[in-house]
């Protein structure tokens, strides 16, 4: 989506509590849907107070259902990889929130325009410590569709991570196109977020993850974290589930 010139005295948020803050009391104005998902996916501007910025919208209403993942909703996958993103303290997953819109409550994100000059397919076998991150978190929320174009590497160097609504089933399906680590030590840092994100997951994480999720959806990803610590490896593809998204883009 092409950036829109903010209308008199409104500006995008600066930060992430203002983005927050902008995409939980803003009124969405829809402009279009993205024909390429499998859901309905809505883009649009979000506007409150002085803020304003585009979003994406994706109503419960409008899920298909999954064989896979009978339990819940995506948009509560999407909001529990938020939560997840952020008490790791990457910020992998952009700025989401679960709420009502025009078409009934779903998730709202703040759209991220990403560097066009990068060639994903190229960036993504890159040995770069922002992807390493994401291997890990997606290791951590069970993501079965990390294609190349939910990769957003942005011009300062952070890459964002979106469309997260099939992680976290009960059965290992990860499917992601950043392998390159596979079966290699987990990065000290990486290894300390870990410990953190184990209590956080028996703790405050834990409970607001089980508003979305079921127990036993909880329970994995608790037992998914102390694996990765046990082994303090990056994981390898299990071979009981395609190890790559496809299309792979």
């Amino acid at each position: 989506m092409s950036e829109q010139p903010a209308e008199p005295d409104l500006r995008p948020p600066a930060d992430d509590a203002e983005a927050l803050d902008l995409l939980r009391t803003g009124e969405i104005d829809l402009e279009g849907r993205m024909l390429d998902a499998s859901n309905v996916t809505l883009v649009g501007t979000i506007r409150s107070g002085e803020f304003t910025a585009e979003c994406i919208y994706k109503p419960v209403a409008g899920e298909r259902p999954l064989w896979d993942f009978p339990d819940g909703t995506l948009a509560g996958r999407e909001i529990s990889a938020y939560l997840v993103s952020e008490a790791m303290g990457w910020r992998v997953v952009p700025p989401t929130v679960l709420r009502e819109g025009p078409f009934g409550p779903g998730m709202v994100q703040l759209w991220m325009d990403g560097d066009e000059s990068v060639d994903l397919a190229e960036f993504v076998r890159r040995d770069d410590p922002a992807l390493r991150r994401m291997a890990v978190f997606d290791a951590v929320v069970n993501n079965a569709d990390r294609k190349g174009g939910h990769i957003i590497p942005m011009t300062d160097g952070h890459v964002y991570g979106v469309d997260h609504g099939i992680c976290f089933s009960v059965d290992p399906k990860l499917r992601t196109l950043l392998w390159r680590w596979a079966g290699r030590p987990l990065p000290g840092a990486a290894l300390e977020v870990l410990e953190r994100l184990s209590d956080e997951l028996r703790g405050d994480l834990g409970d607001q993850l089980h508003e979305h999720l079921t127990r036993t959806e909880v329970r994995c990803t608790q037992r998914r974290v102390a694996d990765l610590l046990r082994t303090k490896l990056h994981p390898e593809p299990s071979g009981e589930w395609p190890a790559l998204p496809w299309p792979p883009f």
